[in-house]
């Protein structure tokens, strides 16, 4: 909330903001009426998530990752599909990962619901197509960005966060359906998805 208010102050005329935990099920509400102080909503970021890095399997970590990165995502989803359905245009974007091209032995949880996130939004296009919507669907899937929740100690190709929010912006400017940050992730995409399981089960 305190970030948040800090962008509102710089740009009081153009900023509104809302803060609550997503988790919480009776939450999506406040969004409408975000939405109508705003004037309208032609675009909707979903960017809320977790993931934490637990070389054990640790139970209470993976019900957090679950709760927000599937249950609470699916709700907002919903709200907004419907938000854009009623309005007959809309942009609906979420920000997944690459780690949703595979499984991940250090968060497995994490993974595996970005991996549901992208396949979701996979069904979400194409319900949009053959429901006649005008809804565009873009599924980023950024690799590592240097913020301050990201972890790991084998991180590699690090993008600013300047350079990461430029590349997002190019994408949803095109509509793109899926795209990757840095470009040239959709590389170790390739490579994960292809990779020989005895080869990649032991690197993963």
């Amino acid at each position: 909330a305190e970030l948040l208010e800090g962008i509102r102050q710089q740009f009081p005329d153009r900023v509104h903001t809302r803060a609550f935990d997503v988790r919480d099920m009776q939450n999506p509400g406040m969004l409408g009426p975000l939405v109508e102080e705003m004037g309208g909503m032609d675009l909707c970021v979903i960017c809320a998530g977790i993931g934490i890095v637990h070389p054990q399997l640790n139970w209470e970590i993976d019900e957090q990752t679950m709760d927000t990165n599937v249950r609470a995502f699916t709700q907002i989803c919903h709200w907004a599909f419907d938000y854009f359905s009623k309005q007959q245009k809309g942009h609906l974007a979420n920000i997944s990962s690459v780690s949703s091209n595979r499984g991940n032995s250090y968060a497995p949880a994490y993974s595996a619901s970005k991996a549901y996130q992208s396949v979701f939004f996979e069904g979400l296009y194409m319900k949009a197509m053959r429901m006649g919507l005008d809804i565009t669907i873009s599924d980023i899937q950024p690799g590592f960005v240097q913020t301050r929740e990201a972890q790991g100690n084998k991180r590699f190709w690090v993008a600013s966060v300047d350079k990461a929010a430029a590349q997002i912006q190019e994408g949803l400017d095109r509509k793109k359906f899926r795209f990757f940050v840095t470009r040239r992730w959709s590389l170790v995409a390739w490579a994960m998805r292809w990779m020989p399981g005895f080869v990649y089960h032991r690197v993963g």
